[in-house]
């Protein structure tokens, strides 16, 4: 199964308990999200691999004119029915992958993505195509899990997250992010971090994990070493920490 199928299959199964999620329905950056689109009021935003709309909802709400793109087709009827039932008519959505936009250049004031980047076959295909729709100094807000600097944490948690849904490609580091970034023509400007925790038996059954990988994310907890389950901030019934980054990149002139 090729990876834009496997990730809209894996999403499209569980759309609706990504709306009702407060990991992902609640939260500062939500809130951020929300006054940035008060800032674009009228303007055209783009909220990339939108998945259950959160993001959208927010700078609609600001009064951004938002689309919202997807792979998954049951997830963006998931989100025009929750724009129509918010009174949100400033939402459009629009399916595809992210590394081939079916925008014409220069196309959005801002576009952000939330909770999405660490599911891309290519992110730097998406990267360049967030730059390719991006007015002139058009703005750029990425919202995602990172993994950490230190090798040993950044393999745990990529090992974590693939056994809990086969869907995942990476957690990029920040200082990924920023390379990434710089070398597609954005000037990277500030970026903000926080720990989210992750509680373990809503986490697994969010994605529908089967019992087979539930075990070996388990095993793979028990058998970590102190440094790991101390950084993790692991607790005894599976819940543990993560870290998640806003990162604000501009159009280079």
């Amino acid at each position: 199964m090729k990876q834009n199928t496997l990730v809209s299959e894996q999403f499209g199964h569980v759309a609706e308990a990504y709306l009702t999620s407060s990991v992902h329905a609640a939260g500062a950056d939500l809130q951020r999200l929300a006054r940035l689109g008060g800032e674009y009021c009228g303007r055209a935003a783009l909220d990339l691999g939108c998945g259950a709309g959160h993001a959208s909802f927010a700078l609609a709400q600001g009064g951004a004119r938002v689309t919202a793109y997807d792979l998954s087709v049951e997830m963006l009827a998931l989100v025009a029915a929750e724009a129509t039932r918010r009174e949100l008519p400033n939402i459009t959505t629009r399916q595809g992958s992210v590394d081939q936009l079916p925008f014409a250049d220069a196309s959005f004031d801002l576009v952000a993505t939330r909770f999405s980047a660490h599911h891309w076959r290519d992110v730097k295909a998406g990267i360049a195509e967030m730059r390719r729709v991006l007015k002139p100094a058009g703005r750029l807000v990425v919202i995602d899990v990172v993994a950490a600097e230190n090798a040993l944490f950044d393999t745990v948690l990529q090992t974590v997250e693939i056994l809990r849904d086969a869907s995942h490609v990476r957690d990029y580091r920040l200082s990924e992010w920023i390379a990434l970034l710089q070398a597609t023509g954005f000037a990277v400007g500030d970026n903000d971090r926080w720990r989210l925790p992750m509680v373990f038996d809503t986490w697994v059954a969010r994605m529908r994990t089967p019992e087979l990988r539930i075990a070996a994310i388990r095993d793979v907890f028990a058998q970590a070493s102190d440094e790991v389950q101390q950084y993790f901030r692991l607790q005894v019934d599976g819940t543990f920490d993560i870290d998640v980054a806003w990162i604000e990149a501009t159009v280079k002139a």
